[in-house]
């Protein structure tokens, strides 16, 4: 019974799929039958698809023609991508930069709750060094990346993001108290770079910056990281290298220093 149902929602997920890709520049609008014979699929099923991703806000209705378009949903999923690679392309060379200046592995960030995800990574030349992954997940509150985000978003943004939040302690060092962590977040602010200091890993130290948009939204942040022998000796030198390409990068961006 289970792959039966396993199938039929797999079936499902697929038809969606199928139902959103007929959406064009050309057909911006579809009525029930129209979608039918194009995925050659049965009224009744159209009907539930259209409902079901109506409800979602992937696709809305005209009240008058009964006709379906594209809803806010897809368009913020757009924005989304089209961000990602705007990210891509902007942070590159400065990063490679960053990376040759400083000798050590640069990573970029984005905020996604209270954790962070590694969008772009260049290792350091050094034998010794970190070695992260793409795709690669840790809490906010104990990494530069995620510090220097939570420093820069807005601060109801922020309040709704601490309330309720258990800070697990990954070392010794981690912050686990809130008003600890609001502290440090004040002067992440203040002084526009955060410090991971053996707070996730020992060992290791960071310096992270954020980087904004032409919005002026703190959209990613870009760190340098390496272990504490070489790192935290020059850790002020390298924050302001960080601060500088992450200045670079949202001028890039469209950030114009205002708002």
């Amino acid at each position: 019974m289970s792959d039966l149902v396993s199938s039929s929602t797999l079936s499902s997920v697929t038809n969606a799929v199928r139902l959103l890709k007929a959406f064009s520049s050309s057909n911006r609008e579809w009525g029930v039958s129209d979608l039918s014979r194009r995925l050659e699929l049965s009224k009744s099923s159209v009907h539930r698809l259209l409902t079901t991703l109506t409800e979602e806000g992937m696709l809305e209705q005209d009240v008058e023609t009964g006709r379906y378009r594209l809803g806010l949903v897809v368009f913020d999923l757009a924005a989304a991508v089209s961000t990602q690679l705007d990210l891509h392309e902007a942070v590159l060379s400065p990063m490679t930069d960053l990376r040759n200046r400083s000798g050590e592995t640069v990573q970029v960030a984005v905020l996604d709750g209270r954790q962070v995800v590694y969008v772009e990574r260049l290792d350091s030349p050094h034998t010794l060094r970190m070695f992260l992954e793409i795709g690669r997940r840790n809490s906010a509150h104990c990494s530069g990346t995620g510090k220097a985000l939570l420093a820069a978003i807005p601060r109801q943004k922020l309040e709704q993001t601490l309330k309720g939040w258990v800070l697990e302690p990954r070392t010794a060092e981690t912050i686990t108290s809130m008003s600890a962590l609001r502290a440090d977040l004040e002067l992440s602010r203040a002084r526009g770079y955060a410090e991971n200091r053996h707070e996730s890993e020992v060992g290791v130290v960071s310096v992270a910056a954020a980087i904004r948009d032409h919005g002026a939204r703190a959209i990613a942040a870009i760190s340098v990281a390496g272990p504490s022998e070489r790192v935290d000796p020059i850790r002020r030198e390298l924050a302001h290298l960080t601060m500088e390409t992450a200045a670079l990068v949202s001028r890039r961006l469209g950030y114009t220093g205002h708002g």
